[in-house]
């Protein structure tokens, strides 16, 4: 179950960056209020994995999963570039992700 929330709160790391990039300095209170949210909701996650998951483990998956999705997010809704090398490089951040989970005791 450990694994369960540590994707979760992976997932809510994406919610944070996402919203921290409407915040406008944290003056627009909606996506304020929604980067506050989704940040507290991150980090309990992460250390409610933690408990069970070693936190080196812990710590670079949930940070893995972050930047993950916060590229794909930048790419298909942002406009940001999508490369071939982006792609490969992306790849690499999932297999290291693989791994480690693959070798966590």
């Amino acid at each position: 179950m450990a694994w369960v929330w540590l994707v979760l709160g992976g997932l809510f790391e994406v919610g944070f960056t996402t919203c921290l990039r409407f915040a406008d300095g944290f003056r627009n209170i909606p996506w304020t209020l929604g980067f506050l949210v989704t940040m507290i909701l991150s980090m309990v996650l992460l250390e409610i994995a933690s408990r069970t998951i070693p936190m080196g483990t812990a710590y670079a998956v949930w940070t893995g999963i972050g930047a993950l999705g916060t590229v794909i997010i930048g790419m298909i809704w942002f406009g940001e570039p999508f490369t071939m090398l982006r792609s490969l490089l992306i790849l690499g951040v999932v297999a290291c992700i693989a791994g480690l989970k693959l070798t966590a005791h």
